[in-house]
């Protein structure tokens, strides 16, 4: 799959095929220039997948009764 396809794919396309690609990066027996190769292909695999988890959590945010926001926002850590 040429990598201008990644953009294209579902969550869930994605992330099996960046799955795949973790799996074979794992084969220490692979030539330098595939496992480059490789990494680049999981870089845009997991920016695919961080973009559609972005557009999902956009969409939830957008469900949210507006005088909930604030409280959702709130930082658990802040005294």
């Amino acid at each position: 799959m040429a990598t201008d396809d990644f953009a294209k794919l579902s969550y869930e396309a994605a992330k099996a095929k960046l799955d795949e690609v973790v799996l074979r990066l794992e084969d220490k027996d692979l030539p330098l220039d595939d496992m480059v190769t490789l990494w680049e292909q999981g870089e845009k695999l997991a920016d695919v997948c961080e973009e559609r988890l972005a557009g999902a959590r956009a969409r939830l945010e957008a469900l949210r009764p507006t005088e909930l926001k604030p409280i959702m926002e709130l930082d658990p850590d802040e005294d």
